[in-house]
């Protein structure tokens, strides 16, 4: 008599249901965002949709609209998979009030990512902290990393972190199957407002306005996995929506909002 699992199988995603009610594949799906795109190509690809689906991403508010409308179905059901329990899960958030533990958490985070780092804002001026982000990726090779500006730099050791990055790796370099740096820059700060975070695939920091003195940086909240991995997904979508900054060319053509800083 065969074994009976103790598990229950995981019932599909009401996304996945939404698709295999009209027994459509994946790329049928991607045909229906192509369709709706100004100029017949969104960008989303098959592997996007399954993603999406099993829950492994967050699905952004722009394709969020556009899936509610192939499958004419309301978001809260659509992407309840997504949503339900977030917070809830992964533990609550830590409080960071002193600048010696904020640049603590944030330099565990950056040489804690193995997989993937998001790091978003254009005001870093931590020499310690961009060093030690030059170093993890030199050391591991297939570490994804983003860095979404919000402007120009306001600091020149932001700018320099900038080219050292270049000088490690080419954005346009395949040789491991993937993209492993990428560049951009949010230019209208105005209808995207700057928003600050270091988020690794375990952990992640969001600086919050100082409680202390408004001159300072020093406060913060620690975010655990569950919460991380949603704003690995906003880095991401962010730097979709950016303009890339990935030549010595281009970050050398861009302004220093502030005097000049030197590393140290």
């Amino acid at each position: 008599m065969p074994r009976r699992s103790s598990h229950p199988a995981q019932q599909d995603s009401p996304l996945r249901q939404a698709r295999r009610s009209r027994n459509w594949t994946l790329e049928r799906v991607v045909e229906e965002f192509d369709l709706r795109t100004p100029g017949g190509h969104s960008g989303v690809t098959p592997s996007m949709v399954s993603g999406w689906e099993l829950g492994r991403h967050t699905t952004s508010i722009g394709h969020r609209a556009t899936l509610c409308d192939i499958y004419q179905q309301p978001p809260d059901v659509l992407f309840a998979h997504q949503d339900e329990g977030l917070a809830g899960r992964g533990g609550s958030p830590r409080l960071l009030a002193g600048f010696g533990d904020l640049q603590r958490e944030m330099l565990a985070t950056v040489t804690g990512a193995r997989e993937c780092l998001v790091v978003m804002g254009s005001r870093s001026r931590d020499g310690r902290y961009l060093e030690a982000i030059e170093t993890v990726l030199a050391e591991r090779s297939s570490l994804v990393y983003y860095r979404v500006l919000f402007g120009p730099p306001h600091h020149q050791v932001l700018k320099d972190h900038l080219l050292a990055l270049l000088r490690l790796r080419d954005p346009h370099d395949r040789s491991l199957g993937v993209k492993t740096l990428h560049l951009g820059m949010v230019e209208d700060t105005t209808a995207a407002p700057e928003r600050f975070f270091c988020a690794s695939e375990q952990m992640a920091v969001v600086p919050i306005p100082s409680l202390t003195s408004h001159e300072a940086f020093d406060s913060g909240v620690v975010l655990g996995a569950a919460a991380s991995a949603r704003l690995l997904d906003h880095g991401r979508q962010a730097y979709a929506a950016a303009r890339r900054v990935e030549t010595i060319e281009d970050v050398a053509a861009l302004d220093v909002l502030r005097e000049r800083s030197t590393r140290v």
